[in-house]
């Protein structure tokens, strides 16, 4: 094993640093079209959900040219998960989402596994936050009866000097963003709607 593990070593050696900077270069460009694959992947096949936007606490205004977002379901009442055991602090989530009248998906229930939707229901895939969800009960590892949950949809890019007009909508709650969801849950940011209307649109790549 030893020998073994020395000729491996004398062979990296004998790799030209060139060589071995290409493949790194090569490893990273290989994990970038992954990771655009995906969300390409995601915008495409995934269903399209309208979620109503919530204020920000003003500590967490625009950073650089990102707007914070935070909706309706970041904040939710852990109703039969309650004062059960997480398997992990922050634990997967599962809420499952329908529409209301009018049109805005709302969270229905919280799971802690995947369930089955029946359309126009959605499940989508979120995590609890760090500040709230499963560090309750006699060892610290129950959900609480509030949850906090992220979906990984909690800022979205704007051009430079657009995130103020963006925020004032948000904290007025004219602000709603199209997510689209796979069946796994997982969901991204595909438009964003201002009074309705479409004011920016996720290219797919």
């Amino acid at each position: 094993m030893i020998e073994l593990v020395a000729s491996v070593t004398q062979l990296w050696q004998r790799i030209p640093k060139a060589v071995l900077f290409g493949i790194a270069i090569l490893l990273q460009c290989v994990l970038l079209t992954l990771m655009v694959a995906d969300r390409m992947n995601i915008l495409r096949e995934g269903t399209e959900v309208t979620l109503q936007t919530q204020p920000v606490d003003p500590r967490d205004l625009l950073r650089g040219d990102y707007v914070m977002l935070s909706y309706d379901i970041s904040q939710l009442a852990a109703g039969a998960l309650a004062g059960q055991p997480a398997a992990e602090r922050n634990p997967v989530v599962f809420v499952k989402l329908a529409p209301n009248a009018s049109g805005l998906y709302e969270a229905v229930s919280v799971h802690a596994e995947p369930v089955a939707v029946t359309a126009p229901q959605v499940l989508i895939r979120g995590r609890l936050a760090n500040y709230g969800g499963a560090s309750c009960g006699s060892d610290r590892r129950g959900f609480c009866d509030k949850l906090a949950i992220q979906y990984g949809l909690e800022s979205y890019f704007v051009p430079e000097g657009e995130g103020k007009k963006l925020e004032q909508a948000r904290n007025q709650q004219k602000l709603r963003v199209v997510a689209a969801v796979l069946p796994s849950g997982r969901a991204a940011i595909k438009r964003l709607l201002l009074d309705g209307q479409p004011v920016y649109d996720e290219p797919w790549y």
